[in-house]
């Protein structure tokens, strides 16, 4: 038995107010739907609800939430009918334990993430059924609480179902997300896309990551370009040993991406700098994983895992700063 047709999303939960976060709870917010915005740190909340989230840059717009919560706990005594997971993947333990007692018939958690099987984690907590995965294409870095600078915005953004039980209802989130702005496109390929997108930012995130540089400036840099294309062609054979299919003329597409991702710092680089845990482990580390079953050598994934968690340790101790961000006296 298939889910109705006729399911209609009104109400959203986004876990995680972080840039990722922020921007589609504010086209959600803007659309009409009512948004509960969800995190442990209340200082990012407060603005949600008023003046609302503020989005600049390739998207400009503002949305206000309904509600706020530092609690996932708190969801269940009105419960939404999508809850959207934003938070870094690092998270999601803790976060598939609290959402047991939120999740019912005909809900459904979004894995909106970055990195490979985050979807699985939330699946073993929560089944598949409840289950689906999204490849998010937009870039996105804090500005201050609940304004977000959208550096880029390669539409469409893509959903699949882990379940074809629950196909309908994912088309119907993708029509709620598309009515509002923030065009995401049914799929039953998200498993390549998901690889497709980990192999572009494995190379990027990891290295600026470890040398403090925005993306601009790292490709920029013939020494740290050539180290970006090693780490392209291993993803990528890593991938197609896996069975994963990235399309023809992948590698020269990365290659373009890359030189066109534009000036920002990625995401990885945010969190060492402000010494939180990176998802290295569902990059890299992922392509490790990967490439150790199918007998793939990865040497460069290997080697920049490495260097991640040294700096990443680092970071988490008070009054570190990064090396590359050092100006000279």
């Amino acid at each position: 038995m298939k889910e109705p047709s006729s399911y209609k999303p009104k109400k959203f939960a986004v876990i995680g107010a972080g840039p990722v976060g922020g921007v589609v709870a504010a086209f959600l917010a803007k659309g009409g739907y009512q948004v509960t915005l969800c995190d442990v740190i209340p200082a990012l909340l407060e603005p949600a609800l008023n003046p609302g989230i503020i989005i600049n840059g390739a998207d400009n717009l503002q949305g206000c939430v309904a509600k706020v919560t530092t609690r996932i706990d708190d969801l269940i005594n009105d419960p939404p009918d999508v809850v959207i997971v934003t938070v870094k993947a690092t998270a999601l333990p803790v976060v598939a334990s609290a959402l047991e007692g939120v999740i019912g018939e005909g809900r459904y958690v979004v894995s909106w993430q970055n990195g490979i099987d985050t979807e699985l984690e939330l699946a073993q907590k929560l089944g598949a059924r409840h289950v689906m995965r999204g490849i998010v294409n937009y870039g996105c870095m804090p500005l201050s609480p609940c304004h977000v600078k959208v550096a880029f915005h390669h539409r469409p953004n893509y959903l699949q179902e882990l379940d074809p039980y629950s196909a309908e209802a994912a088309v119907a989130i993708c029509k709620a997300f598309t009515d509002c702005g923030l065009d995401t496109l049914h799929t039953d390929r998200i498993g390549d896309m998901v690889w497709r997108k980990t192999v572009l930012n494995s190379c990027m995130m990891a290295i600026c990551a470890v040398t403090g540089n925005t993306i601009v400036e790292t490709v920029k840099d013939p020494v740290l370009f050539e180290l970006v294309d090693a780490m392209i062609r291993e993803g990528i054979a890593v991938a197609r040993a896996s069975e994963f299919i990235l399309g023809t003329g992948f590698y020269s597409y990365s290659l373009n991406y890359i030189k066109n991702a534009g000036n920002m710092k990625p995401s990885m680089l945010q969190d060492i700098e402000a010494g939180r845990r990176t998802e290295i482990d569902y990059i890299n580390g992922k392509i490790v994983e990967y490439g150790t079953q199918v007998g793939v050598p990865t040497p460069y994934n290997s080697m920049i895992r490495g260097l991640v968690k040294a700096i990443e340790a680092k970071a988490a101790g008070n009054g570190w700063r990064h090396p590359g961000n050092e100006k000279p006296s």
